[in-house]
């Protein structure tokens, strides 16, 4: 007597972004989301981490999860493979391509505050005069003067803006230098320049390939415009209540809040 075959996946690849959308505040996961993303690999869905943070910025994210899948990190430009602690690809900006879109910035707004997310699995941020960190968790090094922030390869740049917000900036930004890197909202007060042609969906498409997905099979979920290329890639985006409107816009649904369990609550619905 043969056995029934086993019903086929809702997706077989899930993507969790991290800040707004699979952590709570204090960089945690709650044991809802835990059992949530267990259940899903239980049955033979994979999990994968799709983060505009670079590596060593996550790393205590991973240690808390037990994660050691592939993870996608700096916005697309990292590919991590968490079990063996080691990048499977990685892309670095031009330093003087960041001065010169800045200078170009600047010379439409004014005075921007800048930072830079170095290169390397044990790599630094480091932050030029005026810019302020928003996150409490993430180690940094302030520089003295903004020329402190090319003294070694990096991988993004991030922007503040003394009256801007950071629609606007972005706006701005992106009609001034967006033919020359790609200009992206990451989350309150995380404007950021990358190397053209980087974005968490060339990272996550990258990622997937490794892992033998497609997008017909991912269901990915996020909060912040950053997130945009990763929804168009997958089959299916879901955007968090605490969402920008940016993304809302082009989700396939809209679940609850990070806080509230956002990820977890779709999840249960399609693995149980």
């Amino acid at each position: 007597m043969t056995s029934a075959p086993l019903p086929a996946l809702p997706y077989a690849l899930i993507a969790t972004d991290l800040d707004g959308t699979l952590l709570r505040a204090g960089d945690t996961v709650s044991a809802r989301s835990h059992a949530a993303l267990d259940a899903a690999r239980a049955v033979g869905a994979r999990h994968i981490i799709v983060t505009g943070r670079p590596v060593p910025q996550v790393r205590h994210v991973f240690d808390g999860l037990g994660y050691t899948g592939l993870a996608v990190c700096a916005q697309g430009a990292q590919v991590y493979d968490a079990a063996r602690g080691r990048l499977l690809h990685s892309v670095s900006m031009d330093r003087e391509l960041a001065e010169v879109a800045l200078g170009k910035i600047e010379a439409e707004v004014g005075e921007v505050y800048a930072a830079v997310n170095q290169e390397g699995l044990d790599a630094e941020m480091l932050m030029g005069p005026g810019y302020r960190m928003w996150h409490p968790h993430l180690p940094t090094v302030r520089v003295a003067r903004r020329s402190g922030l090319w003294s070694a390869p990096i991988n993004k740049v991030l922007l503040q803006h003394p009256e801007l917000d950071d629609d606007e900036l972005t706006r701005v930004a992106r009609s001034v230098v967006g033919d020359l890197v790609n200009v992206t909202m990451a989350g309150e007060h995380t404007v950021e320049l990358q190397p053209p042609g980087i974005d968490k969906a060339s990272g996550l498409a990258r990622a997937a390939d490794v892992l033998g997905a497609s997008p017909a099979g991912t269901i990915a979920f996020g909060d912040m415009p950053n997130d945009v290329p990763m929804f168009a890639w997958a089959a299916h985006g879901v955007a968090m209540a605490n969402s920008h409107p940016e993304l809302v816009a082009v989700a396939d649904e809209l679940t609850l809040s990070n806080e509230a369990d956002g990820v977890a609550v779709v999840l249960e619905r399609l693995f149980g």
